[in-house]
């Protein structure tokens, strides 16, 4: 196996190249979890996995209670499947808790303040009721807590640790919180710590492999010790190679199953194709490392040819017209027009807009 044949698998093993999941749920659930704090790519990164869908699919799963968007894993925001969110954040939320605690502490949001706090958001979306965050830190507000610097982020972070509120339906362009007992009802199934960490390598290594144990870590935001736990768990059901000092550990299923002929994707900003692993080597020459990822850690959206970043894109919307800008690393790279009209068709399609301006 060499660096290109990892990403060829990649792209496979995460749907990209092809998939016979059927619902934007399955295809979260598969990759485990989806980073979505850009709201509108992270529907994309669902889409670009599931021909045909439109983003009406994945925001009435998302609506319905199908995908739960909340701060999990590393942590930031995440898609992941109802099913799944109940053991994922029991075996995440501690060590968040423990990252969370000295701001917490300097922002004067001790126990007693959450515990008014989380009484308080429990009565205001009761019911059903689901809020924007500006309308619950009023009611916060007129209960006499202050929800200023930095504070309401964290309010908001520490009551979705402790499983208190997770997204609600979006309302025109705004983001609302809902009561995660009343989107997801209680599961009577759970996993003891150990077989939670199983079940993450496995969701990982089946889904993003070939990857290392460091990339793990990386997806998972646990410590290598416990990352390490979790891939030894699973370790008789994985394959691995080792190239340039590097471990790397995957299924069988889609092992040197490259593809017979080019293939063009457009993939988001923050594509699991590429934020979920800390050696992005096998897809990204460092050389443009700077033009793909910003200093401050923002992933632009990528034009990845035969499982190479070859560039950037940016969709251009106005109206029910999309125009694309592409940003070659090198300029005199062309791409094939057919292949590159084929995957804007693929995202007009998702976006339902009637035509793509050239």
């Amino acid at each position: 196996m060499h660096l290109p044949d990892i990403a060829h698998n990649r792209l496979t093993n995460q749907q990209i190249a092809g998939t016979n999941c059927t619902t934007p749920p399955e295809i979260v659930q598969w990759l485990g979890a989806i980073q979505a704090q850009d709201y509108g790519m992270a529907k994309w990164a669902v889409g670009v996995r599931l021909p045909g869908s439109t983003h009406q699919h994945i925001e009435a799963a998302l609506d319905n209670g199908q995908i739960i968007r909340m701060h999990i894993l590393r942590p930031t925001w995440h898609f992941v499947a109802a099913r799944d969110i109940r053991w994922m954040l029991e075996l995440t939320a501690p060590h968040l808790k423990r990252m969370a605690a000295s701001m917490n502490r300097k922002l004067e949001l001790e126990t007693g303040v959450f515990f008014k706090i989380f009484a308080l958001l429990t009565q205001a979306l009761a019911g059903g009721q689901q809020l924007t965050r500006p309308e619950i830190m009023a009611i916060l507000n007129q209960a006499g807590i202050r929800t200023d610097d930095f504070r309401s982020s964290h309010i908001m972070f520490q009551a979705e640790l402790e499983g208190l509120v997770c997204n609600g339906a979006r309302r025109e362009k705004q983001l609302t919180y809902a009561l995660l007992d009343e989107k997801v009802p209680t599961s009577t199934h759970s996993f003891t710590r150990p077989e939670a960490l199983a079940e993450l390598a496995s969701r990982y290594f089946t889904s993003h492999g070939p990857a290392t144990l460091p990339d793990f870590a990386w997806w998972s935001g646990l410590n290598l010790t416990d990352a390490r736990l979790g891939l030894e768990a699973i370790k008789a059901q994985l394959m691995s190679e080792t190239i340039a000092d590097q471990t790397y550990w995957f299924t069988d299923a889609a092992i040197n199953q490259n593809p017979a002929r080019e293939s063009l994707y457009l993939l988001p900003a923050f594509d699991e194709f590429m934020v979920s692993y800390k050696d992005r080597s096998a897809s990204l020459d460092y050389t443009y490392a700077k033009a793909a990822i910003t200093g401050n850690g923002i992933f632009k959206p990528i034009v990845v040819v035969d499982g190479k970043v070859v560039g950037t894109w940016k969709p251009i919307i106005k109206k029910q017209q999309v125009s694309f800008a592409f940003q070659l690393f090198n300029p005199s790279d062309i791409l094939n027009p057919e292949l590159v009209r084929h995957a804007q068709q693929k995202f007009l399609t998702f976006l339902e807009c009637d035509s793509v301006k050239i």
